[in-house]
């Protein structure tokens, strides 16, 4: 079988040697004893065994993964310990363990999940290399390690990283008194190491379709280290994020989705990762996902992220533009059920607000365009507005007179289309070339639609425009609404 495509029930169906390994040495008498009652034994014995003596048992894991390197015995032990966290995440607790103080319990992991770059480096001290020679040569045999070995290596490194103790009375968080003289894997090591194999898998993944939700996963509970922030930063890896972000149908592209929705909701703690957000398509993107996603947790950490990010550089403005306000309001009249959800909403409703107040006034005139949402606010008869903000309206290949179009063509209040017409008969007036470039975006046909409109107003509008177009620049002074 394809090593790639092993399961976990598979790989515990196997029979191992255990009695072999103890009479060359490599498993104790004591290592053998806790194996023969937790091997192939119900689910409740073996919860029952670990409550017990769960040390005891990671003890063993651990030590047969550091000095066996048989391939079949490799996997079956991390299919173990897999199981065993599944169960219950809580135990990776027991991997630090105050009776583990002397037992690197990461490397292992780091040199079995081929995440060893860093980590085989503190080996090439030849002053120590013939002390280390069986890790060394062993950690070149399994560089290129199998899928199912990478996988659970870096989901059982990742739990036990995560579940790792704080600094207490001279403890490290690898389980060595800081005075020891032992020279463990530091936390650093590992963190470092694993961002670089998770940005590898983002980047050319070991499985073509488990690498990079893998990556993922890992990386949303990893990312709550300020240390793991600044590796994936430095490692170029916030770009790797960012196509990702994309509207999901299926389960499995949802849980993805939302695991790297996640990942960057973390990352907007994060100043320098931040900055490269602000030059990404990562706004944009997420916009299209909260605009367009039904499920609850996704809409959470999307608009989670909105609120950390709303008070950053442009980010308030850019969210105007791309019309959050009025997502927000959609938002709001759905029934959700977290309440998070309904306050980050609001928090996010009242921000955005006070970014709009601070928006200069062509600024606000393009959000009102941009909603759909005209009126006849005093900027749209201020001679000044137009004579100052003219040539604003070249931006983006004159996307703001495009949006006045396509609110010609479709909307259905006749206020929006009297002040739509207003609004391009006032370019026409005030822009050199008004006139011709109206006429190219063959916007007369339209405006003559609207002379037969029902509402007096639009149809005042409509001639006004029709008019100035006729007359050009030169005359269209004299007209008045």
């Amino acid at each position: 079988m394809d090593r790639a495509e092993l399961t976990t029930e598979q790989v515990l169906k196997r029979d191992i040697p255990w009695e072999t390994y103890m009479t060359t040495k490599l498993i104790s008498g004591t290592g053998l004893q806790l194996l023969r009652r937790y091997d192939n034994r119900a689910e409740s014995v073996r919860a029952q065994l670990l409550d017990d003596d769960g040390p005891a048992y990671v003890q063993v894991f651990v030590s047969i993964l550091r000095d066996i390197y048989k391939e079949e015995t490799v996997e079956y032990v991390l299919a173990l310990i897999d199981e065993m966290l599944t169960a219950n995440p809580k135990r990776a607790r027991l991997f630090h363990d105050k009776s583990l103080a002397n037992e690197d319990t990461y490397e292992p992991f780091l040199r079995f999940s081929s995440i060893c770059t860093m980590s085989l480096n503190k080996y090439l001290d030849y002053s120590c290399l013939a002390h280390n020679w069986p890790l060394f040569d062993s950690s070149l045999l399994l560089w290129k390690g199998n899928w199912f070995i990478q996988e659970k290596s870096c989901k059982i490194l990742s739990l036990i990283v995560s579940a790792r103790p704080k600094y207490q009375d001279g403890v490290i968080a690898n389980g060595a008194s800081s005075n020891s003289k032992t020279k463990l894997t530091t936390i650093d090591d590992v963190l470092k190491g694993l961002v670089e194999w998770l940005c590898t898998q983002l980047k050319k993944p070991s499985h073509p379709s488990r690498g990079i939700p893998t990556a993922i996963n890992c990386l949303a509970a990893l990312l709550k280290e300020p240390v793991v922030r600044s590796s994936f930063v430095q490692a170029d890896g916030v770009k790797l994020l960012i196509p990702l972000i994309s509207p999901a149908s299926t389960q499995q592209s949802i849980q993805l989705l939302y695991e790297t929705c996640l990942c960057v909701w973390l990352l907007s703690y994060y100043e320098p990762a931040i900055e490269y957000l602000a030059t990404s398509r990562a706004l944009p993107r997420l916009v299209d996902v909260v605009r367009s996603s039904t499920k609850e947790k996704v809409v959470r950490v999307v608009v989670l992220t909105f609120r950390n990010l709303l008070s950053k550089g442009t980010f308030g403005a850019q969210m105007v533009d791309l019309g959050l306000p009025q997502i927000v309001q959609s938002l709001k009249a759905q029934a959700w059920s977290d309440e998070d959800l309904l306050e980050a909403l609001n928090q996010l409703e009242d921000g955005l607000k006070d970014n709009i107040k601070k928006l200069s006034s062509f600024d606000k005139y393009k959000q009102e365009v941009l909603l759909g949402h005209l009126d006849w606010s005093p900027m749209h008869k201020d001679p000044l507005f137009w004579r100052d903000n003219i040539t604003c309206f070249e931006e983006s290949d004159f996307q703001i007179l495009r949006v006045l179009l396509t609110i010609m063509d479709s909307s259905t209040d006749p206020r929006a289309l009297a002040v739509a017409c207003f609004d391009l008969s006032q370019f026409v007036q005030h822009h050199p070339a008004g006139r011709v470039i109206v006429n190219d975006l063959k916007a007369k046909e339209r405006v003559m639609k609207l002379m037969n409109h029902e509402s007096v107003e639009v149809t005042k509008n409509a001639l006004l425009c029709i008019q100035r177009l006729f007359l050009g620049a030169k005359y269209a002074s004299f007209l008045q609404v």
